[in-house]
């Protein structure tokens, strides 16, 4: 095979989606602006798979939770991106938690080294007229691209804001206030670090994220929503009083050793690298001002004298319709040339993401071989996945969305509820055994 297959994008999908053609001896052309001289409002090096939110893969429980299921699912496909996650493991309780630096630097020097992939440091401006080409740009997809894009798909792209939670010095955090525990002792039992507030101490921060100044908007920002896994803590404050004690402060399964009982509400902070000096503040992703920031999280207990390796910030997810406009090969229906993939299908999150890259890798592979690939099981994570953004979704109230098991065939009936969950996943390991 002489025809080079490319890809416009190295985050978590593009870099997929080259590593299966890759390894199936398919030469790829990967295109990333950062290292060319181009940025982001959001990323902070030139590595292939950077990591610009949370370093969480989230549950890596294959058993009882969907997206557990779906790093099964891609471990069995020889995912790169999975593989690189276990090689960077850092502690988090049940999730699979990675060190970003280690991550993204693995996956660039796998695809770097690789015979069959030639990484080009440039912006692409416009969608090509011809050849096979995934689109991978991810939710900060360049202006001129995506307004190519919007010429071909006929559509305006739609857009919501992804906030970033600020990241912790560990030598900074007063540990005679905060205490090493996971919720519910889970994973080692102490995976997290936790502070406490009272009653008092969380009026007063919830008080202080609403009336914290915020990142003012541009005119073209104003109307975008919000999606509701990233949502801004500041957001969330203002929807009631306890919205957040029964979100990211949620205190229950949580013992303060200091005085044996649930506090009224606990910030949460979970290692961000390996060596365990960095720790992000779990679900405080943030539109506040930078000052605002430090002013407020250092009025928490236990972080009186945080430092601050990043603040929070603030970027718009660019999505296409995707059930309107790709088929179920994530072709552009349109332009068949073309294939999407990552988070501007309206995937949501890294594994999900990734795995949708996957995906377009191994239905080009097909294309480039002469054969159309057999699409995954329905009753798959990636089945399922697929199903939602090519079609099971409602065209006209689309939204980004996690893998979820809401996403997935119904059960028989007789199924009872308790082992719905553990059902579904054996389901969808056999199903898998039979497509792969």
């Amino acid at each position: 095979m002489t025809d080079k297959i490319e890809i416009i994008g190295g985050g978590l999908a593009g870099s997929e989606a080259a590593w299966q053609l890759a390894e199936a001896g398919v030469p790829v052309r990967l295109f990333e602006m950062r290292g060319g001289g181009e940025g982001t409002p959001a990323h902070q090096t030139d590595h292939l798979a950077e990591l610009v939110c949370s370093n969480s893969f989230r549950s890596d429980d294959a058993e009882r939770n969907a997206v557990g299921l779906l790093h099964a699912e891609m471990r069995a496909l020889g995912s790169l991106i999975l593989r690189e996650a276990d090689r960077h493991r850092v502690p988090a309780g049940s999730a699979l938690a990675v060190d970003r630096d280690g991550f993204s630097a693995g996956v660039t020097g796998a695809l770097a080294a690789h015979p069959n992939v030639e990484i080009i440091r440039r912006r692409v401006d416009a969608l090509p007229d011809s050849g096979a080409t995934i689109v991978a740009t991810g939710p900060l997809t360049a202006a001129r691209l995506a307004e190519s894009i919007g010429a071909h798909t006929g559509a305006d792209a739609l857009a919501f804001f992804d906030a970033i939670a600020p990241i912790i010095h560990s030598d900074s955090i007063d540990m005679s206030v905060a205490w090493f525990q996971s919720r519910w002792n889970k994973g080692d039992g102490k995976d997290y670090i936790n502070c406490p507030l009272d009653r008092d101490q969380y009026a007063a921060f919830h008080q202080g994220l609403i009336d914290g100044e915020k990142t003012a908007f541009k005119e073209w920002e104003r109307d975008t929503p919000y999606f509701d896994g990233c949502m801004p803590i500041e957001v969330m404050a203002e929807r009631g009083f306890d919205t957040l004690r029964f979100g990211p402060m949620k205190p229950v399964g949580l013992d303060d050793p200091r005085t044996g009982r649930w506090p009224y509400a606990v910030v949460q902070l979970r290692q961000d690298n390996a060596l365990g000096t960095l720790w992000n503040i779990v679900g405080f992703q943030t539109k506040l001002k930078h000052a605002e920031q430090v002013r407020l999280f250092r009025t928490i207990p236990g972080l009186e004298k945080a430092e601050f390796a990043r603040l929070g910030g603030l970027h718009r997810n660019t999505f296409i319709n995707a059930p309107a406009l790709l088929d179920p090969w994530l072709r552009l229906k349109s332009h068949p040339h073309i294939r999407f993939a990552g988070q501007i299908t309206g995937c949501e999150g890294y594994v999900e993401s990734a795995a949708i890259g996957l995906l377009a890798g191994r239905f080009a592979l097909a294309e480039a071989d002469g054969r159309e690939a057999a699409l995954p099981p329905r009753e798959t994570a990636l089945g399922a996945l697929l199903g939602h953004i090519t079609g099971g979704a409602d065209a006209a109230t689309y939204q980004p969305m996690n893998i979820n098991f809401g996403l997935f065939p119904p059960l028989d009936e007789r199924a009872r509820k308790a082992d719905r969950k553990g059902l579904i996943a054996a389901r969808a390991r056999a199903a898998l055994s039979a497509w792969n």
